[in-house]
């Protein structure tokens, strides 16, 4: 293991998550990414690391880890609303539009924004 990569690994899960909150408020998104992406594997079964690490991945421009990421969140939680929205929003960016559509669809119906005016 490389020292640098020892850092983001180091501590107990806690102080793990702790650091990634900091990098991820301080906008050091890719730093965020390395604390979180072990720290989501560690612990699949929670949702909120693995929500960070995918707006981790996403803020730093990391579209397809950021999909791969969100996909598997909605897998395991069909309903995370914002998920969905990060979804796509994140096919947005990839010029994938109308892939998108749906997902927006779904975030904005479970947000009650049903478009009426």
């Amino acid at each position: 293991m490389t020292g640098a990569m020892a850092y983001y690994e180091h501590g107990t899960a806690a102080e793990r998550w702790t650091r990634a909150q900091l990098f991820f408020e301080a906008k050091e998104y890719t730093n965020a990414a390395r604390v979180l992406s072990g720290l989501a594997a560690e612990v699949p079964e929670q949702l909120a690391p693995r929500l960070l690490l995918a707006r981790a991945y996403y803020h730093s421009a990391q579209l397809g880890r950021a999909e791969t990421e969100l996909r598997g969140i909605l897998e395991r939680w069909p309903v995370e609303d914002y998920a969905q929205l990060m979804l796509g929003r994140t096919l947005e960016r990839q010029g994938r539009a109308a892939e998108a559509a749906p997902y927006l669809r779904i975030a904005a119906a479970m947000a009650g924004d049903f478009g009426e005016e």
